[in-house]
């Protein structure tokens, strides 16, 4: 088994009435798991867990559960607009057979590393599963400094941290503590760096619409072909900025290019809207996308 540990942020795929579209969900699944992927994020910012109800929240978590099989690691996002919020979330997560719940910092109000420090030692102690905190301060407003997160990494339920911040920043944690606390790194766009350098727990969203690439970066690091790990790596950030870049709105063109993967649903809940013909047309004719699906039937599968 590799010891290169590649989770997916999963998407929430969703029915027109905005409910779970099971088959889609198992297809998702499946399909990431058909490419080595060996760790799943379940309701994180790319499953949009702050837009679904409570009904289809806890229903995807038993699915995902269900499709899984534990054959990969099974995260699931909890984070909150505060304490009793988050801590509801845990409590309906944690009766499912899952390996941790992940945490953002709390955001709609800015709040101070003291009331951090507070927040997530008062959630380990009630979390009966392992806890991970979540730096996302581009979209949180709330950055968790290393200090914060050196202090709870002291705790024994809290058993790492997901850092979607830039590396420089998680760096000193992993300087300082190394493997008694994971670090798991989103840096889609230095995956190559950092697999090279021995980083060996990565996590993005990108993941899901790609995963053969991110098989074969595996594949590339184990055997330390480094000439088609860069080379993988150029086609993986220029998908990044394909979709950064777009016009469309982001949500919208994963979900076309989920269901050009023969994975149905809509994983771009309202008010987001969908992409226009034109724009589905103008996506699928992109070189970029016609060398995904370079030897596949192209699916024309409907949300």
């Amino acid at each position: 088994m590799s010891s290169i540990k590649m989770i997916t942020a999963l998407g929430t795929p969703l029915t027109p009435e905005e409910e779970l579209h099971i088959p889609g969900l198992e297809a998702h699944i499946h399909d990431q798991l058909a490419h080595g992927i060996n760790g799943f994020l379940v309701a994180g910012t790319m499953g949009l867990m702050q837009l679904l109800t409570e009904s289809t929240y806890r229903q995807l978590v038993e699915q995902s559960v269900q499709f899984n099989a534990g054959k990969a690691e099974i995260l699931v996002g909890v984070g909150d607009t505060s304490f009793v919020r988050t801590r509801d979330r845990i409590r309906i997560v944690e009766q499912f057979d899952i390996d941790g719940v992940v945490a953002l910092a709390p955001f709609f109000i800015k709040y101070s590393q003291e009331d951090l420090v507070d927040y997530y030692l008062s959630l380990a102690e009630l979390s009966s599963k392992p806890l991970y905190l979540y730096d996302l301060p581009q979209t949180t407003g709330t950055k968790l400094e290393v200090e914060t997160v050196l202090k709870l990494a002291e705790h024994p339920n809290i058993h790492g941290i997901k850092c979607s911040d830039h590396f420089v920043t998680i760096r000193p944690v992993l300087d300082t503590i190394g493997d008694e606390f994971r670090v798991i790194v989103a840096q889609p766009n230095l995956m190559d760096v950092l697999l090279r350098s021995g980083v060996r727990e990565h996590l993005d969203g990108i993941y899901g619409l790609v995963p053969e690439w991110i098989e074969k970066m595996v594949a590339a690091t184990e055997s330390e072909d480094w000439n088609e790990l860069a080379l993988i790596q150029q086609d993986l950030s220029e998908l990044l900025r394909l979709l950064v870049t777009s016009s469309a709105p982001l949500f919208s063109t994963v979900t076309t290019i989920l269901n050009m993967r023969g994975i149905p649903g809509n994983f771009a809940p309202r008010p987001m809207r969908p992409l226009t013909a034109a724009e589905q047309t103008q996506l699928a004719e992109h070189p970029l996308i016609q060398k995904i699906f370079t030897g596949k039937t192209v699916s024309s599968v409907e949300a």
